[in-house]
């Protein structure tokens, strides 16, 4: 079990939340649920991936700004997108597909600093990412 929290959300946030749900077959309220959960990181669990971009090296940087997902995950997350737009997917494909998009999310996330730090410290020209 868990702690019941009341939120008051946008109603368009609502709307899309209340709109995929249908679409996945699920309560809006769960769907809710693990949307916060998935979205919230583990501190602790790597540390090293929070470190703030501004103090990495130059190198680690651009690496960081030249990240791909890992091509197994990337074959595997467009699978499982392909299996929910048909309507076919399965809960355990469900949990692998949210689990999936966290890492996406996260790895974007940090390239999109990581591309604005190149930037700032003049690594990259603005606009140019490749």
């Amino acid at each position: 079990m868990g702690v019941q929290v009341m939120v008051t959300l946008p109603d368009e946030a609502f709307r899309r939340a209340d709109q995929l749900a249908r679409l996945t077959g699920r309560a809006t309220p769960d769907l809710l649920a693990d949307t916060i959960v998935l979205s919230l990181p583990t501190l602790g669990s790597s540390a090293e991936a929070f470190r703030p971009i501004s103090s990495l090296p130059d190198r680690e940087v651009l690496a960081l700004a030249d990240q791909q997902m890992n091509s197994i995950q990337d074959r595997r997350l467009s699978v499982l997108l392909n299996k929910q737009q048909a309507g076919v997917l399965i809960e355990a494909e469900r949990v692998e597909l949210s689990a999936l998009m966290q890492v996406y999310q996260e790895g974007l996330l940090r390239k999109a600093q990581a591309l604005s730090e190149a930037v700032r410290r003049g690594l990259r020209e603005q606009g140019v990412w490749m």
